[in-house]
This record gives C-alpha cells, structure tokens and sequence, in this order.
C-alpha cells in the first residue's frame, strides 16, 4: 500500500495503539508477552505522570523526574515499536490510520488519546489562562509565576503589583486543590526568602468551585477535611461560584465579584481528545466515545477506546468510569488480556473495574485519601494520609529512576523546607507590556 510508514511487517496481527498515557502504557506492558505486533504512537517520545504536573510547576520536581521515554521503558519487549507521530485520521473499513508520517496498517487499533482541557466554548478564557495537562503546560506555568515576582520587584502601582502577586485557580477538583495548597506553601516558606522587598500580605490565592463542596466524587470527610486545609493556609475558597469571564487582567464571578490578576489556572474540567474518520454516533456530548463491556468502541469489532477517551455505562457508572489513572491502567491490562484471548479464538472478559480510592495533598502534613481495602473504606486525613499520598505516588513511577529522584528531592525539601527548581526556561504565558512596566516602575 502506497505512503506505508516503514515499519517491518512481522507477519503477526498488528496492534497499534494511540496515546501512551496509562491506558496506552499499560496494554503495551499487557501484549508484552502475546503472538502480536505491538505499534504505539504519540506526539510525545515519553511517557510523563501527570498526577504529579502540579510539583513541576510549583517548583517541587524537575520534570525529568515525572518522564521517561517510551523507548527506555519498553526496551526489553521485543515485539513493541514506537513511531513519534500525530494520528490525523482513521479509515476503518482499510483498518489504516493516517499519521504525520504516513499510513500504518492495523488488526487491532485502540484509542487511548486522554482527555484535554474543556474550557466550555470560552475561546477567551482558552486563550488567557494557563491548564495543566502537559509537562509543557507546567513548565510554562512555572515560569509565569516567577516571573511575575521578578516583574513584581519594579511595580509601583499597588493595582499592578497585586495582579502579579494573586493567583486564581478554577476547579476544585485534586488538581486545583494541590495547586493551592503548594502555592499556599511557597508563599510561607519559599518566596520571602527568595524576595525579600516583597510583602507576601499582599500574595492572594483563590481557589472558585462552581459546586458546593471540594473534591466532589470523593467522601464527604475528606471534601470537609481539604476545605478546612485550604483555608487553615490563607487560601480563599469561592464555593458554589464560577468564572464568568476572564480576559487576563479581569476575572468576573457569577456573583458579581472582581478578581484581579494576570495568572488563572484552568482546573475547572476536561473533554475527550477524539481522532477523526469513525462514525459521529460513536462519539457522546462528553467527547468520549461510548464503548461496550470490553472497551470496544460501538459500531466496530477491532476497534476500542480506553482510559479518558472511553465512556463505558455500567450501573454504578452511567456516565463512565472517572477520568483518572487507575480506570485507565485496569482497562489497558484487561483489553491486553482479552486481545490475547481473542486471538487464541477465546471469547473476551468484560472489564470491571476495581476502585481502589482517592487521594489529594494539601501541602505538608496535610492530605486526604479514601482507600479501598478488603471491601472496605477507609479516610486517612493528616500526617498519615500525607504519608500513604508520598509512599503511593512514588511507587507509581514507571522507573526506577524517576522513583529514587521524586523520593530524594522530596526528602530534601521536606527537611529544608525549600523547593530547589526555581528557574525560569522557556516561555511565559502573560507579562506586562514593556510601556506598562515603565510608567508604573519606581525610579
């Protein structure tokens, strides 16, 4: 077939997958063992823990230490291939997928393409706040923040200082509350240090939750544990509130009241991240695509969608799995298992999802965490949840390496009480207008 990208035929049922989030990752490892070719393909050569985006961009880790490259932790799979390419439509009926390298050839496609940021149709709110989906997102973030306080140094105007320094963060999910209670810690122990002719008074951190309570999805103790966190740390939660309009100066909330500042953090929600060519049907208002009881994608036989992208109804979820790591990693390692079984002519397993709880952290000490033991539930809160929150996320690393620097560094902050990573490389989102800095500069 003309426009083939040059990959070896092996003569095997070829499984290419897209995206290699958890989902992906995981059914790679999953098909490790398995009579098939495996192809996977993403606009990124590594494979970055996102649970951990919000650390790199308060300066906590480095973002070598949340990465690792796909072709370093599959290395030993002898039947794994990895092509850096975006996926720009799919032909079923030829079983092709075109790519920004050229046509590849499948048995077995699964999507697993995540989620992005869902900014609900406010192109101005997309274009004027920072998310944090990327590790490119949280480096960018890192750099707006401090560079508003070198900014800051040569403000006069107290209006103009006071957007540089407060900070607004919508969504109070696990990203938007960690976001606020690292922040929070930055303020306390960090940044006076670093700028000593700032007053950090005058720092803000807003925290708007269109909801009536944090962390919804979680229990109603560790929602009221994380709101009484946030605010024992100076952070002003604006519950059953949202932003209405944010044009980077200006934040207007639904109750009529102005915030002013030139950093918003959109937390506030995600959207599926479909690829083109399937059938519209197959596709909910979620922007996911409905799937069946073995991540099949409807109306298709060899192709399926995993982790985010995937909207499997069951009666505990009629509106999918929740759109985190552990549905995503369960799916990857069942759809490995049931492409193995169909293969061998055995009929599939109907993926079931195991929760095993939730968790966020409030900064030091301070974390909550709804874990699921032997069939029962059980709230950790304070040092000990903080404690279960570390030891989880280090052992969830995909390395070995990436482990021992998360376990290092944080042992290192945790008893300086510094966050070392405080470097400005690359761009910013938002600085003030050179003319703007001049008027308003003390002379």
């Amino acid at each position: 077939m003309e426009g083939l990208t040059k990959i070896e035929d092996l003569g095997k049922p070829r499984v290419v997958i897209v995206g290699g989030g958890f989902g992906g990752l995981a059914l790679a490892k999953a098909l490790a063992d398995a009579p098939v070719q495996v192809v996977l393909i993403d606009k990124q050569n590594y494979h970055a823990f996102q649970p951990l985006l919000y650390q790199v961009a308060t300066a906590g880790l480095d973002a070598d230490s949340i990465v690792s490259p796909f072709r370093k932790i599959l290395s030993e799979q002898e039947n794994f291939y990895f092509r850096l390419a975006e996926v720009k439509s799919i032909d079923a009926t030829a079983q092709v997928v075109e790519t920004t390298i050229g046509l590849l050839r499948f048995d077995y496609l699964v999507l697993a393409t995540g989620a992005t940021s869902n900014y609900f149709g406010d192109k101005e709110m997309e274009r004027n706040s920072i998310s944090l989906k990327s590790v490119s997102d949280a480096i960018e973030l890192r750099n707006t923040l401090l560079s508003n306080f070198e900014q800051a140094l040569q403000i006069g105007d107290v209006e103009q200082l006071n957007s540089l320094l407060d900070f607004v963060i919508v969504g109070g999910g696990p990203t938007g509350v960690e976001m606020a209670g690292a922040l929070s810690e930055l303020r306390a122990h960090v940044f006076p240090r670093d700028y000593r002719e700032l007053d950090f008074k005058e720092m803000d951190i807003h925290l708007i939750q269109s909801g009536p309570v944090l962390l919804k999805g979680m229990s109603a103790e560790a929602s009221a544990k994380s709101l009484e966190y946030l605010k024992d740390l100076g952070v002003q939660v604006w519950l059953d509130n949202r932003v209405t309009s944010y044009d980077g100066y200006t934040v207007t909330l639904k109750s009529g009241d102005k915030l002013i500042t030139r950093t918003l953090i959109w937390a506030a929600g995600v959207t599926g991240a479909p690829v083109a060519g399937l059938d519209p049907a197959a596709l909910l208002r979620s922007n996911r695509y409905q799937v069946d009881e073995f991540n099949r994608v409807a109306g298709y036989s060899s192709i399926f969608a995993i982790g985010d992208i995937a909207q499997m109804a069951t009666p505990t979820y009629p509106e999918g799995h929740p759109q985190v790591a552990q549905p995503a990693i369960q799916q990857g390692e069942t759809l490995g298992a049931n492409i193995k079984r169909a293969i061998a002519g055995q009929p599939m397993q109907p993926f079931v999802y195991d929760d095993k709880g939730a968790m966020a952290t409030i900064g030091r000490h301070r974390a909550v965490a709804d874990i699921q033991l032997f069939n029962k539930q059980y709230h950790l809160t304070g040092w000990l949840g903080w404690l279960t929150w570390s030891f989880i996320h280090v052992l969830a690393l995909v390395s070995f390496r990436n482990r021992l620097a998360v376990f290092l560094t944080w042992a290192w902050n945790y008893v300086t009480q510094d966050k070392g990573m405080r470097y400005i490389i690359g761009k910013t989102k938002s600085r003030l207008k050179e003319r703007e800095v001049e008027e308003k500069a003390i002379v």
